[in-house]
């Protein structure tokens, strides 16, 4: 089983999104896929209700999702970690242990942007559109990835 854990703020608009979107392309049977937080701002809190909204539009159910922070032992559980941004991604990176930590962080566009460390914005304080802008970001970053970790899959 590949464990894989999407990466934001407070983990109530883009890690919740990104951690739908991907359940939705991947078998549950070779893929467990979570989120967090790097702060604790929304502890145990449901995502942002845009969030909920923008994923339900597109038939995928995040608001049963609890918000949690992030912590030094999701290293040891999680095979792949993905940031949504630079600063998160170098929040979870000062948490980290070993060498074998730090491989497992990714920036989540870099899937689609190979290289290009892009961001995805925070919608948080922002209208409908701004969710509707990151819903198409991660829809195709979580597409590409999916196609790589079937393909990953399947060479096992």
């Amino acid at each position: 089983m590949t464990r894989i854990l999407m990466v934001c703020l407070g983990n109530i608009c883009r890690s919740p999104l990104a951690e739908g979107i991907l359940k939705s392309k991947l078998p549950k049977s070779k893929f467990e896929i979570n989120s967090a937080g790097t702060a604790n701002y929304h502890l145990g809190k449901a995502p942002d209700l845009r969030s909920i909204k923008i994923a339900r539009k597109h038939q995928i159910d995040i608001s049963k999702q609890k918000s949690r922070q992030f912590v030094v032992s999701d290293f040891d559980t999680y095979d792949l970690i993905f940031a949504m941004d630079t600063s998160n991604y170098n929040n979870i990176l000062a948490l980290s242990r070993f060498n074998t930590d730090k491989k497992k962080v990714k920036l989540i566009l870099n899937e689609s942007f190979p290289g290009k460390n892009i961001n995805v914005p925070d919608p948080y304080y922002g209208g409908e559109d701004g969710f509707n802008n990151v819903y198409n970001m991660l829809e195709n970053a979580c597409d590409i990835l999916s196609k790589k970790l079937l393909n990953d899959e399947k060479t096992r």
